[in-house]
């Protein structure tokens, strides 16, 4: 059994139009999404044993953010550059080529790409997967080689407005 958990980063800030689209930063609500979902993904025992993530800024700072909030060590974040570059195919394949000795991998990433690739590997649909949002696909697979379209069942879809109290 194998679980992937697919997460988008946190809401990003278009208040800098000199810096590309690599470089924007988490504005304000992104900086106070990323640790609720945090606190979301302790409450939900979430524990990946690697978590990769695109190197973009507003990724890998949604990324750090949630991993020293569920103690996973920020120095392991492992950053490939094809997560912020490529599409549903590719990340589909490089989930087949993870390591069998990881059990659950955490990806955080980009739209449309996060959402199709959740659409394309789990047996339900989603429309569109929300900055902060995350997906957990369970996979009755041994090996990530064995990874086929449809192949797992989604057991969460969890988000920010989840948790926010209504005003």
């Amino acid at each position: 059994m194998k679980k992937l958990f697919l997460v988008r980063h946190a809401k990003s800030s278009w208040d800098y139009p000199e810096l590309t689209d690599f470089e924007r930063p988490l504005n304000k609500r992104g900086k106070k999404d990323a640790p609720l979902m945090g606190e979301v993904f302790i409450k939900l025992n979430i524990n990946p044993d690697q978590i990769i993530s695109s190197p973009a800024v507003r990724a890998i700072t949604t990324a750090r953010t949630i991993s020293e909030l569920i103690n996973y060590p920020v120095e392991l974040i492992n950053t490939i550059e094809a997560i912020y570059e490529v599409g549903t195919r590719e990340l589909f394949e490089l989930i087949k080529s993870t390591d069998d000795k990881i059990k659950s991998l955490m990806i955080f990433g980009h739209n449309p790409s996060l959402t199709l690739l959740n659409n394309y590997i789990s047996d339900k649909y989603i429309d569109n997967i929300p900055t902060c949002g995350m997906t957990a696909i369970e996979l009755d697979i041994e090996s990530w080689e064995e990874l086929k379209p449809e192949s797992g069942k989604l057991k969460l879809f969890e988000f920010p407005k989840k948790y926010k109290k209504k005003k």
